[in-house]
């Protein structure tokens, strides 16, 4: 009776072990080899180096200062509005300056009036001809462009439409043709080297006060200098700007063209080429990722200025500045904070 007792308490104990390191076994989660993964596992996606970067205008943003020291008359346009180069942005007071190119001008008319009664001959007459034909298509620039700055403005504000910008343009673009072909002529007809008489010379001497009138005056617009879009208007009416102001009056860049400026690690400098593909991952599109390619490498290593990918500190590396083109920027904007990753020599797509 022992026996059996003794037999039938080890097979329950056999029991109840097998029972705990069953329960042991289902607790524990099964790991792979240390040495590999499961064959069904994807590949992970492997680049041959990340760098973190900015997005900006592949031209630059280009800030835009007056020439002369001013007070703001108008501003003709507002942040976001799309500029062609030449257009005029902002209008400083000018009555003193149209009042005297107004005198310069009275005074040229007089000059050629008594020149007039003068005649001339042969090559004086025909020095004479060009001369004056170059006054005239220098006059007839200043009003073509002071009209393309009307038909601007007028359009800006909605008064005006669009035939009549692109008309004032076109008879700019003309009337430059013309006085770039009145100066040819000009040097033709000065190769005889006639010397001009008294009465030319005080002419002369008035139609360059007259110039220099029109140049001072036409200082008082500040003008697109490219086609673009305005990033930053920093000016009011009534404000005093000079072209030494810290903060420029505006600032615009051409937003058909943007790039990312990379702080690649010198480091990985061996891993990255001009043409080679990247992809570009923006923290504002977590889900979105754009694609690009290595436009130039700058031949110059130099202190980073913002953080590596992953880092919340300020990186103190040695960087080489890489600009990536990207083919398809979205709804990316300038100065947003964006990774390069350029991708492997092997691996055609991330």
């Amino acid at each position: 009776m022992s026996k059996r007792r003794t037999a039938l308490v080890a097979v329950v104990a056999l029991i109840a072990g097998a029972g705990a390191l069953y329960a042991i076994t289902a607790m524990s989660p099964v790991k792979p080899a240390m040495w590999g993964t499961s064959a069904d596992a994807p590949p992970a996606k492997r680049w041959q180096a990340v760098a973190p970067g900015r997005i900006e205008a592949c031209s630059g943003q280009i800030k835009v200062a007056t020439a002369v020291v001013g007070v703001v008359q108008k501003v003709l346009v507002k942040t976001n509005d799309k500029v062609f180069a030449g257009e005029p942005l902002i209008q400083l007071a000018d009555e003193e300056l149209r009042a005297r190119l107004a005198a310069a001008d009275t005074q040229t008319a007089l000059r050629e009036r008594a020149r007039d009664e003068k005649s001339a001959t042969g090559s004086a007459r025909t020095r004479r001809r060009a001369l004056d034909a170059v006054a005239e298509a220098e006059r007839t620039l200043y009003d073509a462009r002071s009209a393309v700055d009307r038909a601007a403005a007028r359009q800006r504000a909605g008064g005006g439409s669009e035939a009549d910008l692109t008309a004032a343009r076109l008879a700019f673009t003309r009337a430059q043709n013309e006085l770039s072909t009145r100066q040819d002529e000009l040097r033709t007809a000065e190769d005889d080297g006639a010397l001009p008489t008294s009465l030319e010379g005080q002419l002369s001497i008035a139609r360059s006060e007259s110039a220099v009138a029109r140049s001072v005056l036409d200082k008082m617009t500040v003008r697109a200098p490219v086609d673009g879009t305005v990033l930053q208007v920093n000016v009011r009416v009534g404000e005093v700007v000079s072209p030494g102001s810290p903060q420029p009056p505006l600032q615009l860049a051409d937003l058909s063209a943007l790039c990312v400026r990379a702080e690649l690690d010198e480091r990985d400098l061996g891993s990255v080429r001009s043409g080679q593909a990247v992809t570009v991952r923006a923290a504002a599109f977590p889900d979105r990722e754009f694609e690009g390619s290595v436009q130039s490498i700058a031949p110059l290593v130099e202190p980073g200025r913002l953080e590596p990918p992953g880092s919340r500190n300020q990186a103190e590396l040695d960087v080489v500045r890489v600009t990536v083109g990207l083919t398809g920027a979205g709804e990316l904007t300038i100065g947003m904070k964006a990774d390069v990753y350029f991708r492997s020599d092997k691996i055609a797509s991330p």
